[in-house]
């Protein structure tokens, strides 16, 4: 079983929000808190070190982060870019990637990657009809496999894991806590369902996933 020290956790928040007009999405407000905090709040305490691959903002993100890094190449080159650059920059066996604009995730994240990986190099959450790529455990050792796939023009998650032995990882009970928002819309839409759904007895807010 893979440990907590053997776990480093990499929130994605390195793109550059055009459908939000350009804003920096891991930064924008949700339910009071930044994004990326709600995202954080999966890996903290689970992994040995949270890393936020930002290429902008990073003084903003430094708080949320226990280091804040840059992709390893400019120009915005997209997640696997910024996957690369966290296998790079993680010093454990393993690296587990999030999306910093899915604030419902599920709260067993880690867990439930960790247990359903077996002998694989890669696991992928799988929410019953199709998969989350960057919702992934990567073994860290594939770095210079992703690097070499990189140079040659590879710019497609899921052709690279298709390269390694990789599983799915069954989430079809919590098909919604893998939604990411990429519209002011889809952020306002979950907004109103956290504040109208997530109550408890006496009032006690509750996660909106398990």
């Amino acid at each position: 079983m893979i440990t907590r020290d053997e776990l480093t956790g990499l929130i994605l928040a390195g793109g550059q929000g055009r459908r939000m007009g350009g804003r920096d999405k891991g930064l924008e407000p949700f339910a009071g808190r930044p994004l990326v905090a709600h995202v954080r709040e999966r890996l903290a305490g689970r992994v040995a070190e949270v890393l936020i691959n930002a290429n902008r903002n990073a003084e903003a993100y430094a708080p949320l982060a226990d280091r804040v890094i840059l992709d390893a190449e400019g120009g915005f080159q997209g997640p696997l870019m910024g996957i690369y650059s966290g296998l790079r920059a993680a010093h454990t066996p393993w690296l587990l990637v999030v999306p910093c604009d899915s604030p419902a995730l599920p709260h067993d994240l880690v867990e439930r990657l960790v247990a359903d990986i077996g002998k694989c190099d890669i696991a992928v959450a799988f929410d019953g009809e199709r998969l989350h790529p960057v919702v992934a455990l990567i073994r860290t050792a594939l770095a210079d496999d992703l690097a070499a796939a990189l140079a040659d023009g590879e710019r497609k998650i899921d052709r690279w894991y298709a390269r390694h032995a990789w599983c799915r990882v069954d989430v079809s009970d919590c098909p919604d806590a893998f939604a990411n928002l990429n519209t002011d819309d889809e952020k306002q839409r979950l907004e109103r369902a956290l504040s109208e759904g997530a109550s408890g007895p006496g009032g006690k807010k509750e996660p909106l996933s398990p």
